[in-house]
């Protein structure tokens, strides 16, 4: 179903672009604001360390479960309406969650919300694409990709604002006039969007994925604090291993596959794929190895380490919002322009970790040169995922898309965080890790570069032929 109303797409489309991106910045507040809590929730709930994982890892484990299910559901049934259902439940959870009165009810209540936070984020990301003609969809991502850095950068200090002013409900509370907002603005302006062809529901894919993906995030996320010979990480990771073989096993055998497994024969999808993976591994792990080099070497509190961190966001921003890293990746091309954001990530790690000497001047630089990297990369990536899959799957594109962040980022904090936990010194724990981080994201910046690379040479031959 076309939903753009001109060649140049939708004549809303930027209005349109403003009430997803507001409603997506709820959920990706949600994934750090809590963070600051820890401390008021151990006090006022008689929280154990037990019960505080669990409140930070329910929602994780929900929402990263349930992406590609979700993406799938909003192209079969609307976009619009999965938008709608995600704000609804996201809105719903953050209620219960701002008055609960246990642990079990705040559990409880995060994991709604992450099924709600599932929904956002691949809706918005494929309503961008549908409402955007392909000429301006690189900048629409970019604008996208920039308010998941400002979530980034926002959430610990807005966090500790409310934390200062009000109990620690608020944090949840505050969701509930934005998604009041969304809920009007979508319902008065988002057009709806399916495909076409109405495919049936693959009931037994959405399971198998859903199961599959939670249990490999759980062993990820489980293995730094359990030990990742323990017997609960090895028997999560066998049923992910299992499970998700099984995923794969019956999307290639039925005619209506939630994720047509054809899309890794495209070799751009495979190489933004194989990138993204990578890119999110190094940055995932390198940035959280960030938060702890900043108030354990060079001493700040978790409000002032925000703010520190927050160059990188508001780089981001700046070069997204002004349409500058979308003219840049245009001149380029998506093969260099993604080599070039490695380079410049790369750069930044490296000069926190090698030339950072007790100050803040080389981190300061560290963070430009990444947050320059991301602005120019992340929106080519994005966009290099999106476009090699057909508009009426976009959904899908978009749950794996969020998918590959989410495995990234979780096998990055942990493998990172295991070389910070086996060098006997913390600075030099630090400094180990961030440059295996860079390594990372250089090599998915050449690996993505150079496979992408290869496939718009192959799409030339076939045009001259």
């Amino acid at each position: 179903m076309s939903t753009s109303a001109s060649p140049h797409g939708h004549p809303q489309r930027w209005l349109i672009l403003g009430v997803i991106c507001l409603a997506q910045l709820t959920v990706l507040l949600d994934n750090t604001v809590l963070n600051v809590a820890i401390p008021s929730l151990t006090r006022e709930l008689h929280a154990e360390t037990s019960d505080i994982q669990w409140m930070i890892n329910a929602y994780s484990l929900v929402q990263s479960g349930l992406l590609l299910t979700a993406g799938s559901a909003a192209d079969r049934y609307g976009r619009k309406k999965m938008l709608l259902a995600g704000l609804a439940l996201f809105g719903l959870g953050s209620l219960v969650a701002g008055f609960a009165g246990s642990t079990g009810q705040l559990i409880a209540a995060r994991a709604g919300m992450g099924i709600g936070g599932a929904l956002l984020l691949t809706t918005t990301l494929a309503v961008a694409m549908q409402i955007f003609a392909p000429a301006e969809q690189p900048k629409a991502i970019g604008v996208w990709a920039a308010v998941n850095a400002l979530g980034f950068a926002a959430g610990p200090l807005i966090g500790g604002f409310m934390l200062n002013h009000f109990w620690w409900g608020a944090i949840f509370l505050i969701n509930l006039p934005v998604v009041a907002l969304g809920l009007v603005a979508v319902v008065a302006l988002v057009p709806e969007s399916k495909n076409p062809t109405g495919d049936r529901p693959d009931l037994l894919g959405a399971l198998l994925s859903t199961i599959g993906m939670a249990s490999l995030v759980f062993a990820i996320i489980s293995g730094p604090d359990h030990g990742w010979l323990s017997g609960r990480v090895l028997l999560t990771a066998a049923v992910a291993v299992l499970v998700l073989s099984a995923f794969a096993w019956w999307e290639s055998r039925i005619p209506y596959p939630m994720l047509d497994l054809d899309f890794f024969r495209d070799r751009r999808f495979t190489g933004a794929v194989t990138g993204a993976v990578l890119i999110t591994f190094g940055m995932g792990g390198a940035l959280f190895l960030l938060t702890q080099h900043l108030q354990f070497v060079l001493g700040y509190g978790p409000l002032e380490a925000g703010l520190r961190t927050a160059p990188l966001a508001l780089t981001v921003v700046v070069l997204n919002f002004s349409g500058l890293s979308a003219k840049w990746a245009a001149r380029l091309g998506t093969p260099v322009s993604i080599a070039l954001g490695m380079v410049l990530m790369a750069g930044g790690l490296v000069s926190i970790a090698v030339f950072d000497t007790g100050g803040y001047g080389a981190t300061l630089l560290g963070l430009l040169l990444i947050g320059g990297g991301c602005a120019i990369a992340n929106p080519a990536m994005a966009h290099a995922i999106m476009s090699s899959i057909p508009p009426e799957k976009a959904g899908v594109g978009a749950g794996i898309n969020g998918t590959l962040a989410e495995f990234g980022n979780g096998l990055g904090v942990a493998v990172l965080g295991a070389v910070l936990s086996s060098s006997g010194q913390l600075a030099e724990g630090l400094k180990a890790g961030q440059l295996v981080g860079a390594v990372a994201v250089l090599l998915g910046g050449f690996v993505a570069a150079a496979l992408l690379r290869r496939a718009q040479r192959a799409d030339s031959e076939m045009a001259a032929a």
